[in-house]
């Protein structure tokens, strides 16, 4: 993979040509991208104060070392400005955490989204979107890096359907899953802070999961309820939680921010009343064909669930003020093999 195909060709091509080059040679996510010249590619390294034989990430389990200009060619072909480069490099380097378990992630059949969670100053800087629409389309940093990201995994490490991802079907997720925190209007501290770094410090966090499901309620005046639709949301009878205890993200949006902030509740506790109530019960998920075997008068009060005691299930604010929506995302992987979300400091922040 070169940083400019067109300058092995006898005449300058076209840039609906050089489009059109990237599409033959499978280097696309099948959308258009930008054809990444020297300059361009140049301007990303300088951006991330990268060089570029510079090691990003190493991931064992592939035997892969990703340097920095090849992260930089897909960061340009991804659409992404100079200025989120930082962020995409830190992601890259996340992929290579241990307990993330890269291998699994990416190339399992249940067909995980890997999500960049941004926190700190970086935020608005670069115009990450964590109000109105947050996780759709419309804001370039949001849509561009998580791109950026897929397009490595896609490129680097062969991540393709039917060559090492092999995903039954696949999420909407898996083009682009970048999202950042509302700090400023969160009742509790930030994520990256709850995970040991400064409120002014920025950081990257990548999770894995299935893909999202919409809670709606515009009734409830205390927590409860809305919390128990999002704990059944990542304990389905068919999620993969249910098996592997992977733990997930919960985003809630401003209207249930505000029922949670007048109630009092803090984070903890709205995490253990999650966990507790994530569960089926073992006559349910016979019921699914989840576990095998004759329904027992004991199943029926019996439970398995989601998540282990203690799970590091990931709560954050953000989306509209107005609305009576959160979402919950199922993790993917098992918190005591892989899947496990991991923040990484951006480097010169």
């Amino acid at each position: 993979m070169t940083a400019d195909p067109a300058a092995t060709m006898s005449r300058p091509l076209t840039a609906a040509e050089q489009i059109e080059v990237y599409f033959e040679k499978g280097w696309s996510d099948g959308l258009p991208v930008v054809p990444p010249t020297a300059e361009l590619v140049q301007a990303m390294l300088e951006a991330a104060r990268l060089e570029p034989t510079e090691v990003v990430c190493e991931i064992q389990e592939r035997h892969l070392r990703l340097t920095a200009d090849k992260v930089a060619i897909n960061a340009v072909m991804a659409g992404c400005k100079p200025e989120y480069m930082p962020v995409v490099a830190t992601a890259v380097k996340a992929l290579g955490c241990p307990e993330f378990g890269y291998h699994h992630v990416s190339s399992g059949t249940g067909g995980s989204s890997l999500g960049i969670i941004v926190n700190g100053p970086i935020v608005k800087r670069i115009g990450i979107n964590f109000r109105d629409n947050m996780l759709g389309p419309g804001v370039r940093a949001n849509a561009t890096i998580g791109r950026a990201l897929r397009l490595v995994m896609m490129n680097l490490t062969r991540a393709r359907p039917g060559a090492l991802d092999r995903a039954t079907l696949g999420t909407p997720g898996k083009y682009t899953l970048c999202i950042a925190e509302n700090e400023e209007e969160s009742p509790w501290q930030p994520l990256h802070v709850d995970r040991g770094f400064r409120r002014d410090q920025s950081t990257v966090s990548l999770f894995a999961s299935s893909t999202l499901i919409t809670c709606y309620n515009n009734q409830s005046a205390t927590p409860e309820p809305i919390l128990r639709a999002l704990a059944w949301g990542l304990a389905h009878p068919g999620a993969i939680s249910l098996i592997d205890h992977s733990p997930g993200l919960v985003i809630f949006g401003g209207e249930h921010t505000e029922v949670i902030h007048r109630s009092g509740w803090s984070k903890q506790q709205v995490r253990d009343f999650i966990i507790e109530h994530a569960r089926q019960t073992i006559a349910d998920l016979k019921r699914a064909g989840r576990i095998p075997g004759e329904i027992t008068p004991e199943d029926e009060h019996t439970y398995r669930q989601a998540m282990l005691p203690g799970a590091d299930l990931i709560l954050l604010c953000a989306g509209a003020r107005s609305g009576s929506f959160s979402v919950c995302m199922s993790g993917f992987g098992s918190s005591r093999r892989d899947g496990r979300s991991r923040t990484y400091p951006i480097k010169g922040e």
